[in-house]
């Protein structure tokens, strides 16, 4: 089977390599998916910098977002059937319950487990979801990380939100799009952010009219005050980390709620916990979900009929340009790669 491997760890954008392997089979507990299609998340391309847990494995097959259906199943598996079309979960050992550090022993296309960016890919019946037939397997793929983040971010923090909320997004990647669009389908305002002109454009093709360039405004958390009446933002959605995190507090309202979802500004400089103290701001960690909140997620997607912003789907051949063009920033949505 066609598969792509970490062939370079470490050269980043030209780590992955094209490679043929046997086809799996699987063992008790496991189930082989005949894998269509998968897709590309910021931990992927530091991953292959040698930058995300330490040097990747050579030969570890990457990635680990996709969907297909059910080629063979292993000993003792009868939850599923052949043909059944799933995804897999980031997380396979996180089925429920908080967040606990032993699930980031198993992740998917890191440390000693393969990945599923290859035309079979092994994984363990308690580790992957039903789909819904309103998606494509090219839609399924794009959700694993990035959505279920977004849903764990909105819907299952310390404090819920309330009918009619406001939520600020931060920039046009996956977690954020996915954000405003779960947010929208719930009756929720959205305010987003963005340093292009071209791409707040599109956020209005997404029906969202608060739409701030923090590169015209770098005071931006000034601009969500006053959308807000002086308020603030009742939860913003932060994916800059230090870059951004500073700014976030100044945007929430007292009692408010930030979820850091991401650090593509850095660690940065120390925070001043003030604001959070004296205005009651609530900040928490969010890191992608459980397979329990995947599937809370895929009910609300096929409810509202959710369709994941794709901006661009490559071939299996020129996966290594998905990584690219991640590495770029331009892309509006999610990277997908297609396993003909």
């Amino acid at each position: 089977m066609k598969s792509i491997v970490m062939g370079y760890p470490g050269r980043g954008v030209e780590a992955w390599k094209l490679q043929e392997r046997d086809v799996p089979k699987p063992g008790p507990g496991q189930v082989l998916v005949r894998i269509r299609a998968a897709s590309v998340n910021f931990r992927d391309l530091r991953i292959a910098q040698g930058a995300y847990g330490g040097p990747a494995k050579q030969g570890l097959v990457v990635l680990s977002d996709g969907a297909g259906e059910i080629a063979a199943l292993g000993p003792g598996v009868t939850r599923y059937a052949v043909g059944d079309r799933v995804a897999s979960t980031y997380y396979p050992t996180w089925n429920a319950g908080p967040y606990r550090a032993e699930v980031e022993d198993v992740g998917l296309g890191i440390g000693d487990q393969d990945g599923v960016l290859a035309e079979y890919a092994l994984l363990s019946a308690h580790g992957i979801v039903r789909i819904p037939d309103t998606l494509g397997f090219e839609q399924a793929a794009a959700l694993p990380c990035a959505a279920v983040t977004a849903w764990q971010a909105l819907f299952e923090g310390s404090s819920r939100l309330l009918p009619g909320s406001s939520v600020v997004v931060q920039g046009t990647g996956g977690v954020s799009l996915f954000a405003a669009q779960l947010a929208r389908a719930t009756g929720h305002r959205v305010i987003a952010t963005s340093s292009s002109a071209a791409k707040l454009e599109r956020l209005g093709g997404l029906g969202i009219t608060d739409r701030i360039n923090y590169r015209e405004t770098p005071q931006w958390h000034e601009q969500v005050l006053h959308l807000t009446g002086g308020q603030g933002a009742d939860l913003v959605i932060d994916v800059g980390g230090g870059a951004t995190l500073a700014s976030s507090l100044a945007a929430t309202r007292g009692g408010g709620r930030i979820a850091v979802v991401g650090l593509l500004g850095g660690a940065g400089p120390t925070i001043d916990p003030l604001p959070i103290l004296f205005r009651t701001v609530t900040v928490e960690g969010v890191h992608v979900g459980s397979l329990a909140m995947f599937e809370s997620l895929l009910r609300a997607v096929e409810r509202s009929k959710l369709q994941p912003v794709i901006d661009r789907v490559f071939e299996l051949p020129d996966a290594a340009q998905a990584l690219a063009a991640l590495a770029a920033g331009e892309h509006f949505g999610k990277l997908v790669i297609r396993v003909p």
